[in-house]
């Protein structure tokens, strides 16, 4: 029986996901042009450029934060877990305000909570840098405390932070036999080859773009065959294409986008197709489902500034759902979607 067969058995408690990963305050800029258009082929190996960028707006952000906020927005109660300074206190009672669990976030007595700096442009392309802050100390961060805490932890994702707390997480999990998610995606340039091995290996799913798919496949040395060998699924987005869904020895499932109302910013698109996976998986449903409410809330995020500056309202979601995916796979997920707005 499968992960999401093992969580469906689970009648009389809530299933208990841990969120493992960055918390932070993001920075964003627009470029009202192509960067592809400022850089010369011949001296990429020595590029030197600053961008006018047209606004600034600061916003709240962070892989697990955005992930953690997303699945709240959606009904559950998921378990926030990561490091930050002692700047957290608004955007605590923010995420408790709107479901998040935050009694297992490390707060650090001399740093402050990471920063992302991130500049887009008219195609959407991204030029970012982060500054880890408090997050460096999410290495010091065990799971066991959280479990028991809560009385036990179903499943954990590990999302993009320190490097040594994505390992110990995952080591973590492995000897105390809790299933756990693999998502490297930004931390893919910083780690080094084995490391991703060592996080891949034995995930119950993995998380990643096409790009960052194709790297993970060049620093593991193993192919997509190999992979799927090793972990229980393989979830891949393809940006406005949708996502597809792979497990070995079973056909390929491609899930369609959902359709989106204008486009804003990309940030924080795919920590809310995360979001809504797992919602999914939370709620026992078919792969297909979990990729579908995945869709649907990250087109929510593209049509705002901000990874957690988006509404989700019950009626509006699931009629927006229904539109994209037809009444039938309306009605199998509108017993359990309970979005926090009305």
């Amino acid at each position: 029986m499968g992960l999401i067969g093992l969580l469906t058995t689970r009648k009389k408690n809530p299933v208990r996901i841990a969120v493992t990963g960055s918390i932070a305050t993001d920075h964003l800029m627009t470029f009202p042009g192509s960067f592809g258009d400022q850089l010369i082929a011949e001296q990429l190996d020595r590029v030197s450029l600053s961008f006018l960028v047209d606004d600034l707006q600061i916003r709240r952000g962070g892989c697990a934060a955005n992930i953690a906020f997303g699945m709240a927005c959606l009904g559950l109660k998921p378990i926030l877990v990561g490091a930050v300074g002692n700047d957290f206190a608004d955007y605590r009672s923010w995420l408790e305000r709107h479901g998040v669990e935050c009694g297992s976030v490390h707060v650090s007595e001399t740093q402050h909570t990471a920063r992302f700096l991130c500049t887009t442009d008219e195609n959407h392309n991204q030029i970012a840098s982060f500054y880890t802050g408090a997050m460096a100390e999410a290495r010091l961060i065990e799971l066991q405390p959280v479990a028991d805490r809560l009385g036990s932890l179903d499943l954990v994702l590990i999302s993009p932070n320190d490097p040594d707390a994505m390992l110990r997480h995952a080591d973590e999990c492995r000897q105390r036999g809790i299933p756990f998610a693999a998502d490297i995606s930004q931390q893919l340039a910083r780690m080094e080859d084995e490391q991703i091995r060592q996080l891949v290996d034995g995930a119950a799913y993995l998380f990643s773009n096409d790009y960052e798919k194709g790297l993970i496949e060049q620093k593991t040395g193993w192919s997509h065959e190999e992979i799927l060998g090793r972990v229980g699924v393989r979830i891949t987005t393809l940006g406005p294409k949708g996502a597809v869904i792979d497990r070995q020895g079973e056909p390929s499932i491609q899930v369609a986008p959902a359709p989106e109302r204008g486009k804003a910013d990309p940030t924080g698109v795919g920590d809310a197709f995360r979001a809504g996976f797992l919602a999914g998986v939370a709620w026992g449903l078919p792969l297909e489902r979990c990729g579908q409410i995945g869709n649907l809330t990250a087109t929510h995020v593209l049509e705002r500034v901000g990874g957690q500056e988006y509404e989700l309202g019950q009626k509006a979601f699931l009629d927006r759902f229904g539109a994209a995916y037809g009444a039938e796979a309306e009605a199998e997920i509108a017993p359990h979607v309970r979005c926090y707005h009305p």
